[in-house]
């Protein structure tokens, strides 16, 4: 298996800083916005999102929440066993706001679309975006685009993006598995 480190160290926080700021230029104030994270890796992203724009903006109320999109999925019915779904925590409305969704890999789109609409229980948004730390080009499998792009990473069917976060691997980073046969 082959390794290439895509993002880690103080590059993996600049990015962060930098989707914040591309942020803040489009949302001022996040007065009519909110973030929401994809279950459950997006969640873990959407959370460093929050706490770097509430450093940034200072006194700012930022709503954030977690979506799960278990059962909106095309493919939940095809796994073996029983799924198991994650908690939706999203304890507000989203009628009429900007919602920002956020999810750590896009790479062919179900997951996006799967997210929209498990977002439709919510209300209905005045405008929804995609914000992600890794953008997997060429590979969609249904025509989403992300608004906000940490990396850009062109890639094989057969190669993976494997994203680490301090909070449960014990360090953040991105890397792109080969498999040295294929």
């Amino acid at each position: 298996m082959q390794k290439r480190t895509l993002l880690d160290g103080k590059k993996f926080q600049i990015t962060i800083k930098r989707l914040c700021h591309q942020l803040i230029e489009n949302h001022n104030d996040f007065s009519n916005t909110v973030l929401i994270g994809i279950q459950p890796r997006g969640s873990y992203f959407a959370d460093r999102i929050k706490q770097e724009l509430s450093e940034i903006l200072k006194n700012k109320t930022i709503r954030k929440g977690n979506l799960d999109i278990t059962f909106f999925r095309d493919d939940f019915r095809r796994k073996d066993g029983i799924v198991s779904a994650n908690s939706n925590t999203i304890d507000f409305i989203i009628e009429g706001c900007n919602v920002v969704l956020i999810d750590d890999v896009l790479w062919t789109g179900r997951t996006i679309r799967a997210a929209l609409d498990a977002l439709l229980a919510f209300g209905r948004p005045a405008k929804v975006e995609l914000l992600v730390l890794i953008d997997r080009r060429f590979s969609r499998h249904v025509p989403i685009e992300p608004d906000y792009i940490g990396h850009q990473v062109d890639s094989l069917d057969s190669q993976m993006v494997k994203v680490s976060w301090k909070e449960t691997e014990g360090e953040d980073k991105v890397i792109l598995l080969s498999d040295r046969n294929k």
